[in-house]
């Protein structure tokens, strides 16, 4: 086999390592405007976190100003910043507006 050409074997092992999509993180973005229930209750109904988990994140994003919440493949991470998105104001506070805010950022590996 001259130099540089791979064998048959070699090519079919290349083929079955499977690809994997580039991670994404859903980062969860603190205001002033949402109660630890409201973030729990979300984070619970949404991503279906334990109430331990929830509120430790919680915790993480009223200290922090941020908290990763779920690392995904791109469209479910999508999809997830979109329901955030639309969980609407908390009823708990008057002056909320809206929904909590989130980003995306790609996960390093």
């Amino acid at each position: 086999m001259a130099q540089g050409q791979q064998s048959g074997t070699e090519v079919q092992e290349a083929a079955a390592k499977p690809r994997t999509a580039p991670l994404w993180h859903v980062v969860l973005l603190d205001d002033d405007d949402h109660t630890y229930a409201y973030v729990i209750e979300m984070l619970n109904r949404l991503f279906g976190h334990s109430l331990a988990t929830a509120y430790r994140m919680a915790c993480e994003v009223d200290t922090t100003g941020r908290v990763i919440v779920e690392t995904t493949y791109f469209e479910r991470a999508e999809f997830k910043q979109q329901q955030i998105h639309a969980c609407g104001p908390d009823w708990r506070i008057e002056r909320c507006a809206g929904s909590m805010t989130a980003d995306l950022e790609p996960a390093e590996m």
